[in-house]
């Protein structure tokens, strides 16, 4: 703590991302990175655009990105809000839609920016406990609030909330925004973008993070009607005029016109996903039913920090949390076959 440093700053605890070591032979399966590349599309893309237009502030619109988005969702540009990675967004989210008198609603167990962002912005906020199943129960939010916020599938714990059961929470819920954060649903669910032109107060936020490759590129982006969009521009252009740059909208837009490799890597993810679930059952692993690039297990007869340093000492990172409920699970991120196999192979040896 400094004299220097402003009120709000000693009473924040920052959000903790996945460690990123630099080992060698390491197999990686900690922080959802997809485990294939860009598109060659993308790579290509940003080949080209590697050059003397660098010097040139980008596009502070981002229009072509917003009209690639647009295309492939079936709504109109301004519909669509893009960011530096969808943490931005939902920073500027909680700020422009979230922040009221009554608390804001999300799960106990999820994803765990979202405390943090109450507290940078003095936002009061509830944690409705998940099912012993681990499920949100949609009538725990069916009450009056500030906004309702969880990802879809939900993370940690990769559960899917079903579509109709998020068109039931937005019919019992017409006075504040949901907002359902969608990093994960390319890997097998179903997204709420059909229901936006019926739900005035639905936003759907995703990330090009995961099923497209680029964590690295940091591009998310929003998608809800237009009074929606609205409030999210106007605190962006309060806060950064050029949160993309040309490198990033040009890479999005060549990831979003690739569909083929689109399908191909989010259906290879999703078969290995299968697969090493039913390898870990072998093993006597619980595994929560996914529908994300990553599950959610623990093993009843040993601990789940043990076994994640057990891992760690075979060169084989994956994510421990600390937290009630869940400090015997492990968030595992699907990686190759082959990285799956050494997965297996290596808790059956410690097992």
């Amino acid at each position: 703590m400094s004299k220097f440093w402003s009120a709000v700053v000693s009473g924040l605890t920052p959000y903790v991302p996945g460690e990123q070591p630099r080992l060698a032979n390491l197999v990686k399966l900690n922080t959802n990175e997809n485990p294939y590349g860009p598109s060659p599309r993308v790579i290509e893309t940003l080949k080209r655009e590697s050059g003397e237009a660098l010097r040139l502030y980008p596009d502070p619109n981002a229009q072509s990105l917003k009209e690639a988005i647009a295309g492939f969702h079936g709504l109109t540009p301004q519909q669509v809000f893009v960011g530096n990675g969808s943490d931005e967004v939902l920073a500027h989210v909680f700020l422009a839609l979230l922040k009221h008198e009554k608390p804001v609603l999300f799960p106990d167990i999820s994803y765990s920016f979202y405390p943090v962002y109450c507290a940078l912005y003095g936002i009061d906020y509830r944690t409705p406990p998940l099912d012993d199943n681990f499920a949100i129960r949609v009538d725990d939010y069916a009450v009056p609030c500030g906004g309702i916020i969880f990802p879809n599938p939900n993370a940690p714990t990769g559960c899917l909330v079903p579509l109709s059961e998020i068109e039931r929470l937005l019919d019992a819920n017409t006075e504040s925004v949901v907002v359902i954060d969608e990093a994960y649903v390319d890997f097998g669910g179903t997204s709420a973008i059909p229901l936006i032109d019926r739900y005035p107060n639905l936003l759907v936020v995703q990330t090009l993070s995961k099923s497209r490759s680029l964590a690295g590129l940091r591009v998310g982006f929003a998608l809800g009607q237009v009074v929606l969009i609205e409030a999210l521009e106007r605190v962006k252009n309060s806060f950064n005029s050029y949160p993309l740059g040309r490198l990033a909208i040009a890479g999005a837009v060549a990831a979003f016109e690739d569909k083929a490799y689109f399908e191909q890597t989010r259906m290879a993810i999703i078969k290995s996903r299968e697969t090493l679930v039913g390898n870990l059952e072998k093993l006597g692993f619980i595994v929560l039913p996914s529908k994300a690039n990553f599950i959610f297990t623990r093993h009843p007869g040993k601990d789940g920090e043990d076994l994640a340093l057990a891992l760690r000492q075979r060169g084989i990172i994956v994510r421990h949390f600390r937290l009630p409920r869940i400090d015997q699970f492990l968030r595992i991120t699907v990686g190759t076959d082959e990285q799956c196999r050494a997965l297996v192979a290596a808790l059956a040896e410690i097992l």
